[in-house]
C-alpha cells in the first residue's frame, strides 16, 4: 500500500472515530454507563450537570445509532429506560482507561 494511501485510511478512520465520539458529552456519559453503574437518563443528566435533556437525547441516541450503546425501554408505570454499553461500547473500555492513566500522568488537574 502506498504512503498516501494509508495516510488516507488512517484520516479516514480517524474521522469516524470522531464523528462517533465527538460529541461534547459522549465520553461522561460513556464513563458514567461503564465504570460508575448509572444506566438511566435521569442519572446521567444529574451525574453530568451542565448538559440539557434535549443535549443527553441527542448524544445518547447518536451513541445508539452508532452501536455504542442500547436502550431498553422497561414498560412498567412509571416508565423508564436503561442505557447499557454494547460488545462494541465494552471493546472500547480499555481505550478509555489508558486514555485516563495519560490524563493522570500528563494533566495537572
Amino acid at each position: 500500500m502506498k504512503k498516501s494511501t494509508l495516510a488516507v485510511e488512517r484520516c479516514k478512520t480517524i474521522s469516524t472515530i470522531q464523528k462517533i465520539l465527538g460529541g461534547k458529552w459522549k465520553i461522561e456519559i460513556i464513563y458514567y454507563i461503564a465504570f460508575q453503574d448509572i444506566h438511566r437518563f435521569g442519572e446521567l443528566r444529574r451525574h453530568i450537570g451542565d448538559i440539557t435533556e434535549s443535549s443527553l437525547t441527542k448524544q445518547l441516541r447518536e451513541l445508539e445509532g452508532d452501536g455504542f450503546i442500547t436502550r431498553h425501554d422497561y414498560k412498567e408505570v412509571p416508565p423508564h429506560v436503561e442505557y447499557n454499553l454494547t460488545e462494541l461500547g465494552k471493546s472500547f473500555i480499555p481505550v478509555f482507561e489508558h486514555m485516563k492513566q495519560w490524563g493522570d500522568e500528563n494533566l495537572k488537574i
